[in-house]
């Protein structure tokens, strides 16, 4: 007799978690995949290692730029950032011999700066952000030429590249380090934690949830892929110094983007930006500041990428923002904003650094690699776009500028979406 609500819950509770969770389906579909058609060699602790330092500066950019997706727009200009200020960090590191200590900072002002220039014009001007982007994408890349003279810069000093390839201080038993391991299990319990804590809220509030089988076993699934990567980890060198930073970057802007008012008004903002402004949402200086973060997460990246190269090069950077782009949109984002969490853009990241690491081992050229990222992209789009027509009350997207004001969380109210 209870049969037919119980089916229509458990139908609604797919509807609602399936954009959150197929594409971490999909990560674990594609690592099978690869791990099969490489011989094993994508899950061997080099390789896992290696996809970590190769996709540390996509994984910074992918953060930035769901957010600056949630609120509704896109930049275009990271990968030329990327490029400037990692030039003028490798010349300030190379040529006149400032100490790494002194040079992040400066080069995150850089970013900010950029990210300020670029954000003034969007949020202040009205501006289109792809047209202001897409400008900035050209001055910068012309003023990397300009700055590097056509040339390369570097060696860098060992410090610079301690950020993008060295290892922590670790403690050996028997060829296995152990400090991986015990972050790994420390950030598996604070994710089945967090889990945990996202389901009871779902059934206090009435809401459909899954049922204590599914549960449990996501939580156990969730545990398992974070010890078996850090368990990787611990095989071969350690915990690279790019993932601790990785680690401080998704856990702080997954908190900001879930538990405060800053993130909230970001989600308002994409949301629906007129309700946001009745309801006193600062939109233009929400934006303003997205845009400034995404210039510091952008400098902070061309400090890594040139670190790992060990050189600034003139054609750093190139396409940079569409594999940003691409992590956010399979990550979860959504093109009318208003949608999108930091560990998404984490998957996104990781969706397609895996896919260019095994189409590499596999031996796949560049063009069909970028063929297949192409459509991988597209289908994201259009998986997003699909699953919001069969959503109730026909798929219209929240922030629709035409409607009336959807449910947009106020400045002070809890976020629809997870960080």
């Amino acid at each position: 007799m209870n049969a037919p609500p119980m089916a229509a819950a458990l139908r609604t509770a797919l509807r609602g978690n399936v954009r959150r969770y197929g594409m971490v389906i999909a990560l674990a579909v594609i690592v099978v995949l690869f791990q099969i058609l490489t011989g094993g060699l994508l899950l061997r602790p080099l390789n896992v290692t290696n996809l970590l330092l190769q996709n540390s500066y996509v994984l910074i950019l992918a953060i930035g730029m769901m957010m600056v997706i949630i609120t509704g727009h896109i930049d275009l200009s990271v990968g030329s950032v990327v490029a400037f200020t990692g030039a003028l960090s490798a010349i300030m590191l190379a040529e006149w011999g400032l100490p790494l200590w002194a040079v992040l900072p400066l080069a995150l002002l850089l970013g900010a700066a950029i990210g300020a220039w670029q954000g003034f014009w969007v949020a202040y001007m009205g501006l289109p952000a792809f047209i202001v982007t897409l400008a900035g994408m050209l001055v910068f890349r012309g003023l990397t030429l300009l700055v590097l003279g056509g040339e390369s810069v570097g060696p860098l000093p060992e410090s610079a590249r301690t950020l993008a390839t060295g290892f922590l201080p670790d403690v050996q038993v028997g060829g296995v380090h152990l400090v991986p391991l015990l972050l790994g299990a420390v950030v598996a319990a604070v994710l089945v934690r967090v889990q945990y804590a996202a389901r009871a809220d779902r059934i206090r509030l009435g809401l459909p949830a899954a049922s204590p089988a599914a549960a449990w076993g996501g939580y156990t699934a969730t545990a398992a892929a974070v010890l078996a990567f850090c368990g990787a980890l611990a095989l071969h060198r350690g915990l690279p110094v790019v993932g601790l930073l990785l680690l401080v970057l998704i856990t702080g802007y997954a908190f900001v983007m879930r538990s405060t008012p800053a993130g909230r008004r970001v989600y308002a903002t994409g949301g629906n930006e007129k309700a946001a402004m009745l309801s006193g949402v600062k939109t233009r200086r929400t934006a303003f500041w997205v845009f400034v973060n995404m210039g510091a997460l952008s400098a902070l990246a061309g400090l890594v990428f040139s670190a790992r190269l060990n050189l600034a090069t003139p054609g750093a950077g190139t396409m940079f923002e569409l594999d940003a782009i691409a992590a956010a949109f399979i990550g979860g984002a959504s093109a009318s904003g208003g949608t999108g969490t930091v560990l998404g853009a984490v998957v996104g990241a990781l969706v397609m650094g895996v896919m260019n690491n095994g189409m590499s081992i596999i031996g796949l050229g560049v063009d069909w690699q970028q063929a297949i990222k192409g459509l991988v992209l597209l289908a994201a789009v259009a998986f997003d776009i699909l699953s919001k027509r069969r959503a109730p009350g026909g798929g219209r997207p929240a922030g629709d500028r035409a409607g009336r004001p959807e449910k947009v969380p106020a400045a002070g109210a809890a976020p629809g979406p997870g960080g």
